[in-house]
C-alpha cells in the first residue's frame, strides 16, 4: 500500500528526474570525449539524449495535470461566481479527461504502425516503437491523472475554491514554511 501511495505521488517526478539526470550525464560525457584528445567521440549520445527527452515530454503531460499547472485564464475565472466558477473546473477537467482517452487511444494506433515498421534507431539500433511508446504510456497515465482530477474536483465541489491571488499566497506561505522547517532541521 505504502507503494501503490509513493507511485500515485511521485511517479512522473522520478522518471522526470532520472531522465534529466540521464541526459545531462550524457551530455557531460559527451562534451569530455570530444574535449580529452585521446579519447573518440560517441556516436550515440545525441540519439539517446533525444529519445530520453522525448520520455520526459510525454511523461510531463501527466504531470502538469497532477499539479494543474496547466495553461489556463484563471483571471477571468477569479471574477466569476464560486459556484459557476466549481461549473467551469469540472466542465475543463472533464475534457482534458476526455482529450486524454482519445489520444491514448489513437496513441496505440501510431506505436502499432510504427512497430510493424520494424524500424531501427540509425546510432542505438533500437526499435523505434519504443520511442513512440511514451506518448501511450504519457497519454494512458494522462488519463489516471485527468480522472482523479475529475474525482477530485467531484468530491470537493461545495468547498471554496481559492483565487488565483489566494491560492498563490497560499503557496508561498507553505514553501516558506517549509523552509524554514528544513533550516531548522539542518542546524
Amino acid at each position: 500500500m505504502k507503494a501503490i501511495k509513493w507511485l500515485d505521488e511521485h511517479l512522473e517526478e522520478a522518471i522526470l528526474i532520472v531522465g534529466l539526470v540521464l541526459i545531462s550525464v550524457v551530455c557531460l560525457v559527451q562534451v569530455l570525449f570530444n574535449k580529452l584528445p585521446f579519447l573518440t567521440s560517441l556516436t550515440w549520445s545525441e540519439e539517446f539524449c533525444r529519445f530520453v527527452w522525448i520520455w520526459c515530454v510525454f511523461i510531463s503531460v501527466p504531470y502538469t495535470i497532477k499539479k494543474g499547472s496547466m495553461l489556463r485564464v484563471s483571471v477571468v475565472l477569479d471574477l466569476l461566481p464560486q459556484g459557476l466558477r466549481k461549473v467551469i473546473n469540472l466542465v475543463v477537467q472533464i475534457i482534458v479527461l476526455l482529450s486524454m482517452i482519445l489520444m491514448a487511444y489513437y496513441s496505440f494506433e501510431v506505436v502499432g504502425f510504427i512497430k510493424a515498421s520494424g524500424e531501427l534507431s540509425a546510432a542505438l539500433r533500437l526499435q523505434i516503437w519504443l520511442i513512440y511508446a511514451s506518448i501511450s504510456v504519457g497519454f494512458v497515465l494522462g488519463v489516471i491523472r485527468a480522472a482523479q482530477q475529475v474525482v477530485h474536483v467531484v468530491k470537493h465541489f461545495n468547498e471554496k475554491e481559492l483565487t488565483t491571488l489566494e491560492q498563490t499566497m497560499a503557496d508561498a506561505a507553505a514553501e516558506a514554511e517549509a523552509s524554514k522547517r528544513a533550516e531548522g532541521g539542518a542546524k
